[in-house]
């Protein structure tokens, strides 16, 4: 039987690169020695993607894309096909599971800088699958054809609408196929879904996956294992990928599968965050959901779009406040990559962030009250300045350099609250600025007079 494997493996790698691919990938790729829990995460996200293609393939089977139909399609996948309840929930909580996998993998390359030299492309084609998530989960969100899918929509496709030079018009008619979201919508959204956004998503991680192998993998110690080699080639702080981190992997797909099963069984809708409640009462175009919120992976940029007042504007930070992490490689230059070796001042700077992000989600699924949308306002404010701060961390700059941003800075603050001052408001609005106010004395002023922001010694090898 050996001989025949053997055999048959030789025939194989005469005619295909099966070993090559195997051994540059896997048993001769070599990570660094270090890696800890924060480094589940790319594989996880791997595996949630294979879960929503599978379940994905079994629900089209069923799924009737058609206005009339699609909800009670959906109804008689839960009600009436064996099994069909289980393979809808590990759809649509595998979709919550996708993003929080991968929100959790980005804060990662926040923390010990993955997207630094020599791994910017790296980070760039991850944005961009990550980008791609969004619209696959946007496309997705109207198939069900519940209340809050074809609201959900409706407000989303009406952004494109605020686009200036008479754009805004036939972009969103193109996009809805029709005057109004109706069967053109349903097909073509369920064509992107399940086509042509899966094969560009695929491409995409197989070209993340290439140029991870190429440059190598990042450690919590921010060092470059490939400049230390011994006289094999071998990286001196390097273990092969198979069998070490493959089987440490295997324990940490079994915790994620054990949780994932564990909402998907007890708590599939998980309190209205995965599955909202007027998402099980069929579509009504005549009826409007007494309050339309997307899904929570999308609700920190809805917040920021809700917030501003000018619908213009705030559709361009929405789209802002995603595509600014393209340029990130760019804005933080500084040499050290980790966090671990990177100024008090900087965690407190990414802590800040962290929660930036998490109120402004948790404010975008709320209804919308003056509190709320001001404190969104000055949380989106704060969600810029990171980059501004991260900009501004890169190297050292001298005190006048620092003064003038902050006075640029200030100016635009001051001008944004003129246009949109409202007398009712004014204390609320005045009290509100106190935060960002508080934000620019700790991280620009205490970046200036204290030592809070200097690096500690960076070691030659990893620990």
């Amino acid at each position: 039987m050996k001989a025949i494997l053997t055999g048959l493996l030789g025939w194989t790698d005469a005619r295909f690169p099966l070993s090559k691919m195997w051994n540059e990938h896997l048993a001769k790729y070599y990570a660094p020695k270090n890696f800890n829990f924060w480094y589940f995460f790319g594989s996880l996200a791997l595996l949630m993607l294979v879960i929503m293609i599978v379940s994905g393939i079994w629900l089209t089977m069923y799924y009737k894309p058609s206005a009339d139909e699609a909800f009670a399609s959906v109804e008689y996948i839960m009600r009436e096909v064996p099994m069909g309840w289980f393979i809808r929930y590990m759809h649509s909580t595998g979709a919550s599971f996708f993003f929080l996998v991968v929100y959790l993998h980005m804060f990662r390359g926040l923390m010990y800088g993955s997207y630094k030299n020599p791994r910017e492309l790296l980070w760039v084609i991850g944005m961009a699958i990550y980008m791609l998530m969004m619209v696959e989960g946007f496309f997705g969100y109207l198939l069900p054809w519940g209340q809050m899918s074809y609201w959900g929509a409706q407000v989303i496709i009406s952004l494109f609408g605020a686009l200036p030079f008479g754009l805004g018009e036939p972009l969103t008619l193109w996009i809805r196929g029709d005057y109004v979201i109706a069967d053109a919508t349903l097909n073509r959204f369920f064509a992107l879904h399940v086509a042509a956004v899966p094969l560009a998503l695929l491409a995409l991680v197989g070209a993340h996956i290439l140029a991870l192998h190429e440059v190598g993998s990042n450690n919590p110690d921010g060092i470059e294992i490939k400049k230390n080699k011994d006289v094999n080639g071998i990286p001196r702080d390097g273990i092969p990928f198979h069998p070490y981190y493959t089987v440490k992997d295997i324990w940490g797909v079994a915790v994620c599968l054990i949780l994932f099963a564990a909402v998907l069984f007890f708590a599939p809708t998980f309190f209205g965050y995965f599955i909202e409640q007027p998402n099980f009462v069929p579509a009504n175009p005549l009826k409007t959901p007494e309050h339309i919120a997307p899904v929570w992976y999308f609700t920190p940029y809805y917040a920021i779009l809700r917030a501003i007042p000018d619908k213009l504007t705030g559709v361009i930070a929405m789209f802002a406040s995603t595509l600014i992490f393209f340029v990130l490689p760019w804005l933080d230059r500084n040499p050290i990559k980790s966090i671990r070796y990177r100024g008090p001042l900087f965690r407190l700077l990414l802590g800040t962030f962290v929660v930036t992000f998490l109120v402004l989600g948790y404010l975008g699924t709320q209804s919308p009250t003056a509190a709320g949308s001001e404190l969104g306002f000055r949380l989106g404010e704060l969600y810029f300045s990171f980059f501004l701060i991260m900009w501004l961390y890169t190297k050292p700059r001298t005190l006048s350099f620092n003064y003038t941003v902050l006075g640029i800075v200030a100016v635009l603050f001051i001008f944004f609250d003129a246009i949109r001052f409202d007398s009712d408001k004014g204390t609320l609005i005045v009290v509100s600025s106190l935060l960002v106010i508080g934000y620019y004395v700790v991280f620009v002023l205490g970046s200036m007079y204290t030592k809070l922001n200097e690096p500690k010694p960076v070691p030659e090898r990893v620990t």
